[in-house]
């Protein structure tokens, strides 16, 4: 049987008047909050690349089947800015700032920017983000573990939606070959 829940109330508020500068970083938060902020920034690199492909998609889509597909990337498009912002709005919380520099931008990204030439060319360039950002995101999870369960959860929030974008496409791979 589980002992009740116990805790040292009168030293939890003691040290919440010490360290009120800290903001949401207490002694409960065990990441290596640097590290954090690193890999933070690279999620938001990616969330920032992913927007300007999806984006440049969207514009450059032609074709038959064109007005679908785009009506996608920029449905996409909006996703990603969401993510960005959930990613930046965690960085501050914990005290850092984040990286919208594009200086470099394309290193700190986890996926490549890659534009594609027809409209098969474009879906599989975010294909191909979408599961590096899967696999990677899945990684990130694992390393937080419970060391930042908002982080974590933030980041599997985005998973989820990175997961529904791969179908989404690869959907739309198999629908754009059956119309060809």
């Amino acid at each position: 049987m589980k002992e009740p829940f116990k805790t040292d109330l009168k030293a939890i508020q003691k040290r919440a008047r010490e360290k009120m500068e800290q903001g949401a970083i207490t002694g409960a938060y065990l990441a290596d909050r640097e590290q954090v902020l690193s890999v933070l920034n690279e999620v938001l690199a990616t969330e920032i690349v992913c927007i300007l492909r999806y984006k440049n998609h969207y514009f450059m889509a032609s074709g038959i089947n064109a007005g679908p597909v785009a009506a996608e990337f920029l449905q996409h498009a909006n996703e990603e800015q969401m993510h960005a912002d959930w990613v930046a709005q965690r960085i501050t919380q914990l005290g850092g700032s984040p990286n919208f520099s594009p200086d470099g931008l394309a290193t700190r990204s986890h996926a490549a920017y890659e534009e594609g030439d027809t409209l098969e060319a474009m879906i599989k360039e975010d294909l191909v983000a979408e599961r590096v950002a899967i696999e990677t995101y899945s990684e990130i999870i694992r390393w937080l573990a419970n060391d930042d369960p908002t982080t974590r959860r933030i980041i599997e929030d985005i998973l989820k939606m990175e997961e529904e974008h791969a179908d989404d496409l690869a959907s739309l791979l198999v629908t754009l070959g059956k119309s060809a």
